[in-house]
């Protein structure tokens, strides 16, 4: 039954954001690297403005070349819009809600949601991570700025609720589940049971894990469940990605995954993009342009890789769940 009686219930997508021109590339960095979760250096809050800034001057070049790439912008903006609609249209039956966008690096960012959500008479939030397994550098930092927006504008009397992590939600993992077998019948059935399935997640610096970041235990325990409800028979390992800087990140890399693979005269490899709910540069480019034409100078014959989640059905039912939970709890 539609509830129209009642004020409506604001969902907020939280997402990392992108930039949606070329000429946003170097702000976005700038904003990326300007976050404390990110450049955590001791005193850094004298001089993280300044090197953010600098380091985002530098960088700037060689991402702007990444984005003119994959269509000159990031498609994270209209992909997350969609999985707002699709979650909106999910959920009217049971409950009266609104869904909206809180970007954290890019518009429309938290102040933007927030107005929207008054706009529409909201009295209760909740906080809804498109970042499935928990990180201080994702859902930590979009958290701690949806609340220093809230304080800025006014607005920290609104009911706020936060889903943290949902790594093994069933649904979830059977979203993942169904793209890797969708992956897998675009080869021959004579070819299948050469694939090793690579899982590559987001890599975080390995002192982030050593400071009780539950991240990686979170990742292991999706890739876990992943395996488990596919029953695939299939060689598989998991990596990581996307490393910045010079600090130790997590291991085995994306790369060295693809060196050893190739070594052991694997011929055809599926990537699962794990972390990642939507396609954006880190799976259009890392993975797909990159990853793919190191796969093929190493000699590894087939490359490909699962769809993201986008809307998929299992996905979007695992989102409508975890909010009906969280309503009714």
């Amino acid at each position: 039954m539609h509830m129209e009686s009642k004020k409506p219930i604001g969902i907020v997508l939280l997402q990392l954001g992108g930039p949606d021109s070329l000429d946003s590339v170097e702000p976005f960095l700038r904003n990326l690297f300007n976050d404390p979760n990110i450049i955590d250096l001791p005193l850094a809050f004298l001089f993280r403005a300044s090197l953010a800034k600098m380091i985002a001057r530098l960088r700037s070049p060689h991402v702007r070349e990444i984005y003119r790439r994959i269509g000159g912008r990031s498609p994270l903006l209209k992909l997350t819009r969609r999985q707002a609609a699709a979650l909106e249209k999910a959920l009217q039956p049971e409950i009266n809600a609104r869904v909206v966008i809180a970007m954290r690096y890019w518009h429309p960012m938290s102040e933007a949601a927030m107005e929207e959500l008054s706009a529409a008479d909201v009295e209760r939030v909740i906080l809804l991570p498109l970042y499935p397994q928990y990180s201080k550098s994702t859902t930590a930092s979009s958290i701690m700025d949806w609340e220093q927006s809230a304080s800025r504008m006014g607005k920290t009397d609104l009911m706020t609720d936060t889903i943290e992590q949902y790594c093994d939600h069933p649904l979830y993992v059977g979203a993942i589940v169904r793209n890797i077998r969708i992956a897998l019948r675009r080869l021959p059935v004579v070819d299948r049971q050469k694939v090793h399935l690579v899982f590559s997640a987001h890599g975080t610096p390995l002192k982030l894990v050593r400071g009780g970041d539950p991240y990686q235990q979170q990742i292991v325990r999706t890739y876990t469940a992943v395996i488990k409800e596919g029953k695939f028979g299939l060689r598989h390992s998991l990596c990581y990605q996307s490393k910045v800087g010079p600090e130790k990140w997590l291991e085995p890399s994306f790369e060295w995954t693809l060196t050893h693979l190739a070594g052991n005269k694997v011929s055809h490899v599926i990537v699962v993009p794990i972390s990642f709910v939507s396609d954006h540069s880190e799976t259009l480019w890392e993975i797909n342009i990159q990853g793919k034409s190191r796969a093929k100078e190493l000699g590894i014959k087939y490359f490909d890789m699962s769809p993201a989640l986008h809307t998929s059905p299992e996905f979007i039912g695992a989102l409508k769940d975890l909010v009906l939970r969280e309503v009714h709890a």
